[in-house]
């Protein structure tokens, strides 16, 4: 059973292809689904998005790459107007937020939504977990193997091993190699 669901997806990505820069076999797209600029937006080998996702790549410059077997459930917002990397075979929670695009405020007589980007790479490194509800800010570089707790608001760097939570997000917990344990920050 489980393969013919397998041949199932390998045909819709097929589908998918020519909308995408890049789809990976394997990978699994759920509708409904939110795309705004496809053709920057690459998906990797194995990859599961779930249904009621929003990716949205904003001009030529902006791109989404989704490495090889990473998980995204649904409701997820992802919105790029450069350079965003999830890496592989890191798992998102629903309900989570993530950016490269801050909105600019400082004429306070016009919206904020008409006022210009600041716009900075953001980055999930290799096998990272995203609590649910978590939002990635823009600029945000996750190490390898980080955990990032539910509901936390993430806005800077972070080394690789290391839980973090929070609003804003802080480091609690980091992997010492010596000692083979995690230890509280």
């Amino acid at each position: 059973m489980f393969g013919l669901i397998k041949l199932f997806w390998g045909i819709r990505a097929l589908l998918y292809k020519p909308f995408f820069k890049k789809i990976g076999a394997l990978s699994y797209i759920g509708k409904p689904i939110i795309i705004l600029g496809a053709r920057n937006i690459s998906i990797g080998k194995k990859v599961r998005i779930f249904p009621h996702v929003r990716m949205e790549c904003h001009g030529s410059k902006s791109s989404i790459y989704i490495e090889d077997e990473v998980g995204i459930a649904q409701n997820v917002h992802i919105t790029s107007g450069a350079k965003l990397r999830i890496g592989r075979s890191s798992t998102i929670l629903a309900n989570v937020f993530i950016t490269n695009i801050d909105h600019q405020y400082s004429q306070v007589d016009m919206k904020v939504l008409d006022q210009s980007w600041n716009v900075k790479e953001t980055i999930i490194g290799e096998n990272c977990f995203i609590g649910i509800g978590a939002c990635i800010q823009a600029g945000t570089i996750l190490g390898k193997q980080c955990i990032v707790g539910a509901n936390s608001v993430v806005r800077g760097s972070f080394p690789d091993y290391c839980v973090i939570v929070g609003t804003p997000a802080r480091v609690v917990k980091r992997y010492n190699f010596e000692t083979k344990n995690w230890e509280k920050i």
